[in-house]
């Protein structure tokens, strides 16, 4: 099989494409032949060495396919067989033809959703569920702040907060991405590119837009370049929720800023902690497939390269040069795929598509 590798920690020129031996599938394990792998700010962290791993590194860690072949099954493990097509969060080496995928971490892929849909949405999706439903929990009448309101998470998250009954900001970069923040339900865009002192004008564009309360809370992928702003845009006791870095991660920060902010909370959550059990895996995953299969939550796939050219959809991620979710197709796009848009709703042509 051909997977992706880094050789080493740097930037994305250490991305080989690599001929490797076919993996074998062991206790509660599934082999599944890949579909469609999900590129994430995660895997340019771990290829950089912004978060410790050993090279040479095997890179991914989400996507869908179909099972191949079932390892030796163990008590407890939830049962699939082979044909069943499935989707994860959590495999490495997942930018491959072939994953091996522990049988605890694959999910079941409803009928009515495409395996590029299920890799769209799987990691953002869930995530973009338990920051509103569990991190701050958003409640009918809240506005929120959702940085980079266009990427993949930024997308999912402002249907899910309008869902329930939240008002949601967005910031975006350029006009594109401020008509896909639109129809996926912001209320207000805003391109803070215009701004010449980020920290001070987003804020006080956020406060004339709620009456200078500020918001309940900030949902912040970008990191260093943000927090400053996310912070000041908060109301009193609001929740600054602090996801990804893809601006750089942020310095120590002294927790008396946040009792002169307005006792606001600070909060630095992940995914993993969010689906620790199965039970709640399970539950987090049946929303949120639910809702796609359902039509009344949609995904938006922005861009699709071949498995070979992950270099290149990482220097785009990277880039902010991509709008919904990017990726990575073992077989190669086809002619009308690589950067397919999709409808401004984020529903993609062929499939019902972070910045984040």
């Amino acid at each position: 099989m051909h997977a992706i590798v880094a050789r080493e920690a740097g930037g994305p020129e250490v991305l080989e494409y690599r001929e490797l031996p076919d993996p074998e599938p062991g206790p509660g394990e599934l082999l599944v032949r890949t579909a469609a792998s999900g590129v994430n700010f995660v895997d340019t962290y771990k290829r950089a060495g912004v978060y410790p791993v050993t090279y040479p590194h095997a890179v991914g860690s989400e996507g869908a396919g179909t099972v191949v072949a079932v390892g030796e099954v163990r008590d407890g493990d939830p049962e699939f067989a082979v044909g069943d097509r499935v989707v994860w969060t959590e495999a490495p080496g997942s930018y491959a033809e072939l994953t091996v995928v522990a049988a605890r971490e694959a999910l079941h892929v409803p009928d009515a959703v495409s395996s590029d849909d299920a890799a769209a949405v799987a990691l953002q999706g869930l995530t973009a569920h338990y920051l509103c439903t569990s991190t701050y929990p958003v409640r009918p009448g809240d506005r929120v702040l959702v940085h980079a309101g266009a990427g993949g998470v930024g997308l999912l998250l402002t249907q899910m907060v309008v869902a329930r009954g939240g008002h949601v900001l967005s910031t975006v970069s350029t006009p594109q991405k401020a008509e896909l923040a639109r129809a996926a339900g912001a209320e207000h865009v805003i391109e803070y590119t215009a701004f010449g002192d980020l920290s001070h004008d987003l804020p006080e564009v956020v406060r004339g837009l709620t009456g200078g309360e500020g918001v309940a809370a900030v949902y912040d992928s970008v990191g260093k370049d943000t927090f400053d702003a996310s912070l000041a845009s908060l109301r009193r006791r609001g929740t600054l929720v602090l996801f990804g870095g893809s601006s750089g991660q942020v310095p120590a920060v002294d927790p008396q800023r946040l009792n002169a902010a307005g006792s606001v909370f600070l909060t630095r959550p992940k995914l993993a902690d969010h689906t620790a059990t199965r039970t709640e895996l399970e539950e987090r995953a049946a929303e949120v497939l639910g809702a796609l299969a359902g039509g009344t939550l949609h995904v938006r796939v922005g861009a699709r390269f071949a498995l070979a050219d992950a270099a290149a959809a990482h220097r785009a991620l990277e880039g902010r040069a991509t709008t919904g979710k990017v990726l990575l197709l073992p077989d190669g796009p086809g002619d009308d795929d690589l950067g397919s848009a999709g409808d401004p709703a984020g529903g993609a042509t062929d499939a019902t598509g972070a910045d984040a």
